[in-house]
């Protein structure tokens, strides 16, 4: 458990959560980013921004990020890439549960964006829990002298290989492009372990009791694999809730609830980005509510009646 507690905890490190680190780091309040990952996220996986007020010259989604990061670090920003696996929100102090620590804090902004998907491959609801799991770093161990899958080809799922090639006694990584998103020197491609398969889709997760094997489709026709788990980290446009185990209102899509303040229905905890299903899922639209949600917070701190507009 941290020492003590934070006056803002930002679950989520895209431009919605870095812009309310800014603003709420700015106003003198402790606060800390969690971020499962710096290369996670839509705006990571931006090959080009050109849109965004004050850029003089293109830059990549993840070049654009690192200035947020940089900027909230230089007002005092404590930023741990951690994944949040659980909540309690509804107490005056407000816990947030990590595979490391309890944060615990007086408000709470939850800004984890929309890339989360519905269960879509043949099993893969059936055998959740069973051998399928979304966090390596949580259920790695469960695994141990086993063989597993990691099926995606974003930075995170390679990543993510190499947490459970420290367990597995062999990890296959499944890309359904022709290569992965990463540099061929990548260092978890360089682990013995791990093994790489592209250009194949998983299109059936199989077993009894717990998965036994996985079904595949590449251009040459369907093959099987045998293996013991499968880590799915395939990319999608659900609002990222499932750790709140339904502590704030959400609707019927999932997409948090929230007034123009960007308040939830939970006092003290509040919501930015695209994990609110905006219409216009814009970086400056993500970055205009974390300015909101922190204002928000500060004032709730404060019990201020009105947001405080101008700390300088």
């Amino acid at each position: 458990m941290t020492d003590s507690p934070y006056d803002v905890i930002i679950i989520g490190g895209g431009p919605g959560g870095l812009t309310a680190a800014l603003y709420a780091s700015r106003a003198k309040l402790k606060t800390v980013v969690l971020d499962k990952s710096r290369t996670a996220g839509s705006l990571a996986y931006a090959s080009l921004i050109e849109n965004y007020p004050g850029l003089e010259k293109p830059l990549s989604g993840g070049e654009l990020l690192d200035i947020f990061r940089k900027q909230a670090e230089g007002f005092g920003v404590e930023y741990k890439e951690e994944q949040v696996i659980g909540v309690s929100l509804w107490g005056e102090v407000k816990e947030v549960f990590t595979m490391e620590a309890t944060y615990q804090g007086k408000t709470v902004i939850i800004a984890t964006g929309s890339m989360g998907r519905k269960a879509t491959i043949k099993g893969e609801e059936e055998f959740l829990g069973r051998g399928v799991s979304y966090c390596a770093i949580c259920d790695a161990a469960f695994f141990k002298g086993k063989t597993v899958c990691v099926l995606g080809d974003s930075e995170e799922s390679a990543k993510e290989a190499g947490v459970l090639s420290r367990f597995a006694e062999t990890v296959y990584l499944i890309c359904p492009a022709s290569r992965l998103k990463v540099e061929d020197d990548y260092p978890s491609l360089q682990i013995s372990n791990v093994k790489l398969l592209l250009g194949k889709t998983v299109i059936a997760i199989e077993g009894s009791d717990t998965v036994e094997r996985i079904r595949m489709r590449d251009s040459g026709g369907e093959s099987e694999l045998a293996l013991d788990g499968v880590f799915v980290y395939l990319r999608g446009s659900k609002p990222i809730v499932d750790f709140l185990q339904g502590t704030v209102e959400v609707s019927e899509e999932g997409c948090v609830i929230t007034n123009r303040t960007m308040e939830t229905n939970v006092p003290g905890v509040f919501s930015a980005g695209d994990v609110t299903c905006t219409e216009a899922r814009q970086v400056i639209v993500a970055a205009a509510h974390g300015c909101l949600a922190a204002l928000s917070a500060e004032k709730h701190i404060f019990g201020r009646k009105k947001a405080k507009v101008d700390w300088h």
